[in-house]
């Protein structure tokens, strides 16, 4: 995990995005990740790769990783990142 993307900082971008917007990591995991009957999904982890999440389907925890079209330069480009995919996942999935 590159300085950029510490334990502490996947954990707290992890943490808000589980509090705040459990319903974009669905949307990721739908668009992004193939799993187009996810019910539910958490964010595991997030690097300058990607992120890994976990999606319910049928009750069973399927694992998801999805690459990032870039690397991510720091903590603000994961902000933004993530905001123009969770744009594009509505896109996608309606």
């Amino acid at each position: 995990m590159s300085k950029a993307f510490s334990a502490d900082i996947s954990s707290r971008i992890c943490k808000h995005m589980n509090d705040d917007h459990a319903d974009a990591i669905v949307l990721y995991a739908k668009a992004f990740g193939g799993v187009t009957d996810a019910r539910a999904a958490q964010m595991l982890s997030i690097d300058s790769q990607g992120m890994d999440l976990t999606a319910e389907v049928n009750g069973e925890a399927i694992p998801v990783r999805i690459q990032f079209d870039h690397l991510l330069a720091d903590a603000e480009d994961a902000h933004q990142t993530l905001i123009a995919m969770v744009k594009q996942a509505r896109v996608k999935t309606n």
